[in-house]
């Protein structure tokens, strides 16, 4: 990863992007991709797409979504304190004794996860969101209504951090680091040219209703569409899978199941072998659970792939995953862009691609 694009991926992570408040992530991209995207896109979902060769005709949309999971404000009383909801597939197990960032309608609060001590008791076993507290040390309601009110939202104070082997661990690896690919992916094609239209989205609200994907798609009317995401790694202690291990450093992960197209994953394999890059395998037998398949059913219908990135740790604050497995994912996509002709057949029941 070449000191341009590393930065840029520390800063996406460092922003906080809950699903729903994504435009402060999404103008940092938008400055990213401005020096070699031929067209900016924006929609009124939220997302931002860069775009490269836009008159062609056959049309690659890539979707990392920029969201996260999160907290929102669900009331405040009287005392100051701050009780808030899942916004997302967010644990409240992992939430005591954490720091929080409020991103209130008035300014930015920092808080803390309290919980009752154990000389007094303790959590409960089974507890809920609804039995903690945010203690932003207010002493009453009157004291931050100003600047926090009930739908504002809230994420956790971590920042993303370097591990030993070429490894990082933080936040919202789910999936910032999808947006990061597919800027950089385009930044790469852009180097090296292609005969397609390249349509790099940073989407919206994939951890919540998967919106932002069906107005990056139906608004392109994309040929093809490859949603870029995160899967879980199951590699480490605890971990527990009945199907092949997917593991840091492993490489790029291709889905394969139903809502998969065979030939555009015929055409990722190939892109491994040319480059040899190591791929590994994951079952969607059903659905994929990602943007793709909100972008499989806008228009007169896309074809699509999956493309992962192996993390541990998934919706923890302290998600970990390989700067290795992101670049050769970048160099992956990349290499199979710039070889598709703008002639290739994806319809599964025709030989030829």
């Amino acid at each position: 990863m070449d000191d341009r694009a590393k930065p840029f991926l520390m800063e996406l992570l460092s922003t906080p992007s809950p699903s729903g408040q994504e435009w402060t992530i999404q103008r940092k991209w938008i400055d990213y991709v401005k020096p070699f995207a031929q067209q900016i896109r924006t929609d009124m979902a939220g997302n931002a797409i860069a775009i490269l060769n836009p008159e062609a005709p056959f049309k690659v949309l890539l979707a990392g979504h920029c969201d996260e999971i999160g907290l929102i404000v669900s009331r405040i009383d009287e005392q100051g304190f701050v009780y808030v909801d899942a916004l997302g597939g967010i644990s409240q197990k992992l939430a005591v004794g954490m720091k929080v960032d409020l991103l209130g309608y008035g300014g930015r609060l920092t808080g803390v996860v309290g919980a009752n001590a154990q000389h007094h008791g303790g959590l409960k076993e089974n507890f809920e969101f609804s039995d903690l507290c945010i203690d932003c040390g207010a002493k009453s309601k009157e004291e931050i209504a100003g600047i926090v009110q009930v739908g504002d939202m809230a994420v956790y104070k971590r920042e993303p951090e370097l591990l030993l082997g070429n490894r990082i661990s933080g936040r919202g690896l789910d999936n910032r680091t999808g947006a990061f690919i597919v800027a950089e992916t385009l930044r790469r094609v852009a180097e090296r040219g292609t005969q397609v239209g390249v349509y790099a989205a940073s989407t919206v609200n994939e951890e919540t209703n998967l919106g932002g994907a069906y107005f990056a798609a139906a608004g392109t009317a994309p040929t093809m569409a490859i949603a870029i995401d995160v899967t879980f790694a199951t590699d480490y202690p605890g971990s527990d899978s009945k199907h092949e291990t997917v593991k840091l450093d492993g490489g790029p992960v291709l889905a394969k199941g139903a809502p998969i197209n065979r030939k555009i994953n015929r055409l990722l394999t190939q892109s491994a072998e040319r480059t040899g890059i190591p791929i590994q395998l994951e079952l969607t037998p059903r659905k994929t659970g990602t943007d793709a398949d909100m972008m499989r059913f806008t228009g007169r219908g896309v074809p699509i792939a999956l493309v992962s990135l192996p993390l541990r740790y998934m919706h923890s604050p302290v998600e970990t995953a390989s700067l290795n497995d992101i670049e050769q994912e970048i160099e992956l996509l990349t290499d199979m862009i710039v070889h598709l002709t703008g002639h290739e057949n994806l319809n599964p029941l025709d030989d030829e691609l």
